[in-house]
């Protein structure tokens, strides 16, 4: 539909759906506060208005400090609709590091969640540091910041005074003026800052209905943070795009009944959800009787037969679909029912999916669909919803180019990358170089131009006698086996491979350490001789963000954990108590 601004996209859509349901914000006890579409555009007019009362104006940074809810979500298109930048922070990151952000950015105005958020992150800036900023409450109210509801109230009064003063604003904000500033989650070193324009947002999300097919009659949840793209660009912004309603999620200790009540019909999640739903079912099909588990395993394995014949393109003969007929309304309807029963369309984005766990939802009929983005880019491949494959990320979405270098990095170019790194022409300049975006993920094509995601460049492993090891290939195998939780691979420079492992408590049946060797035995059988796990060390805490093992986006900070854990790895290479 060509280049325009996220608030045009919201008008487009507001004009067609007027009072349906946009966003449900719970409010306790099953209840839910709705906004309609033409809500959802007044609350953007009234806060872009109220953003200028403040002196707020086009270029200005705003902050937005908050989880995922429908406030957010007026908020920033509120920013955008200003033309001011929205920089929404992980909160997750220690007040502290929040603080130094919102320097960095040189927020004008911070969105924060609540008074109590507010008093952290004042606190921990020291009084005298973050002077000069205009705090809008979410939620709650303080004598030190205006409330949301007082914001928009200066916008009505300003639009009272001039019935063209939102006109004017909209005026101002031009397709290809910068609008978020994302921060990287910082795996592989300190976090940046990436500036989005407009057009690179509307351009990406109008990619959308060519890979996936929604209208008003979905649904979804959300339940990430809103400062990943991955929740800004699918769950945010894409929604807006295709008229589809959003139900926010109260907690995630919520969400496995808010499925069921919810029924959605289009999920984004990370792996780690579809591992744990993976392990609690795997879980419970051990407490059955021996029956019961053979009829679960016998099904899955059908399912599995079935799914890869589908994925090659080839014919499954009638008896088999007769007897998976069977086995899905058996087995695999109730499985699905505990999602809701609905979803047409289950995603995983945010990180690397397993092969093994792909399989296992393409085999109870709730195909995983990969995708793949980053900060810097946008979303930029897909797999077809018709035809997934296993372990892709899928195919280029129109208008993206995709190369391979030399060592085969995965190198991007597309009408949806980012500007540039924010007040960083340096490293700006170390990964967009001749209008492409030089990704850091070593890549393979295959014939139908599926994209596989081999490992990180900056991640490579080349052992002592100079073999080259990829951890996240390797790291990726063990998504199948429910015991272990985390894995950290080692070996940079060193003689043979080791790995950190965390477990998975309620997995644990007898012996952690028995159970862990035999799924390195079973993960070993797939590798190389010189890519095999010689010895391994159970850690008796999960990788956390605290520790600074994890990002926001729970992404492994191999690193840090490596660091954290220096005499278990030096024990590893002593000859002390071999694992294997």
């Amino acid at each position: 539909m060509g280049a325009r601004t996220m608030y045009a996209v919201l008008e487009e859509t507001a004009r067609t759906l007027g009072k349906a349901p946009a966003l449900h914000q719970p409010t306790g006890k099953g209840n839910y506060e709705t906004y309609s579409w033409l809500d959802y555009q007044l609350a953007a007019e009234e806060i872009a208005c109220g953003l200028r009362q403040l002196g707020i104006r086009k270029g200005d940074t705003v902050a937005l400090h908050s989880e995922t809810r429908a406030e957010f979500y007026l908020a920033d298109l509120g920013v955008l609709a200003n033309g001011s930048i929205a920089a929404a922070l992980y909160t997750t990151y220690p007040f502290a590091d929040q603080a130094k952000n919102v320097r960095t950015c040189r927020a004008k105005a911070i969105f924060m969640e609540d008074p109590k958020c507010m008093q952290a992150l004042i606190d921990a800036a020291g009084r005298d540091q973050l002077t000069g900023l205009h705090w809008i409450l979410l939620t709650g109210e303080s004598e030190n910041a205006l409330t949301l509801e007082q914001l928009r109230a200066k916008g009505r009064a300003a639009l009272k005074k001039d019935r063209r003063a939102f006109e004017k604003i909209r005026a101002e904000v031009h397709a290809h003026d910068p609008a978020i500033l994302y921060l990287t989650s910082g795996a592989t070193g300190e976090p940046k800052m990436g500036l989005v324009t407009h057009a690179a947002l509307t351009t990406n999300i109008d990619m959308g209905p060519r890979v996936l097919p929604l209208t008003h009659d979905d649904s979804t949840i959300a339940f990430l943070p809103s400062a990943h793209i991955a929740q800004r660009v699918v769950i945010e912004l894409l929604p807006i795009r295709m008229g589809v309603p959003v139900w926010f999620s109260e907690s995630l200790a919520k969400l496995p009944h808010e499925m069921k009540t919810i029924r959605p019909t289009f999920l984004l999640a990370p792996p780690r959800v579809w591992e744990r739903i993976f392990a609690s079912i795997n879980t419970e099909v051990k407490k059955k009787s021996a029956v019961a588990r053979k009829l679960f395993h016998g099904a899955v394995g059908l399912g599995a037969e079935v799914s890869r014949l589908r994925e090659e393109g080839q014919p499954v003969p009638r008896t088999m679909r007769a007897v998976l007929k069977l086995a899905d309304r058996l087995v695999f309807s109730k499985i699905r029912t505990r999602l809701g029963g609905r979803i047409r369309f289950a995603v995983s984005g945010a990180a690397p999916l397993g092969k093994d766990l792909a399989r296992f939802y393409a085999a109870i009929g709730m195909p995983l669909i990969e995708g793949y983005g980053l900060t810097e880019a946008g979303v930029v491949c897909f797999n077809p919803s018709d035809r997934p494959k296993s372990g892709s990320i899928g195919v280029k979405l129109p208008g993206v180019e995709l190369r391979l270098a030399d060592d085969g990095e995965l190198l991007v170019k597309s009408p949806t990358l980012f500007s540039g790194y924010f007040n960083d022409p340096a490293a700006t300049e170390a990964v967009l170089r001749d209008g492409w975006l030089y990704t850091g993920d070593i890549a393979e094509f295959d014939a139908e131009g599926y994209v596989y995601i081999t490992g990180r460049k900056k991640e490579l492993i080349v052992s002592s006698n100079g073999k080259k090891i990829y951890p996240a290939r390797i790291e990726l195998l063990f998504k199948a086996e429910p015991i272990v939780n985390q894995v950290v691979l080692i070996g940079d420079r060193l003689p043979y491979v080791t790995a950190l492992v965390t477990v998975n408590a309620a997995e644990v049946a007898t012996s952690a350490e028995a159970e862990v060797k035999k799924a390195v035995a079973r993960v070993n059988r797939s590798l190389a001789p010189f890519e095999q796990i010689r010895k391994f060390r159970i850690i008796e805490r999960d990788f956390s963000i605290e520790s600074g093992e994890l990002t926001p986006t729970m992404k492994v900070r191999r690193n840090r954990v490596l660091e954290n854990h220096r005499e278990i790895v030096s024990q590893l290479y002593m000859g002390k108590e071999e694992s294997q």
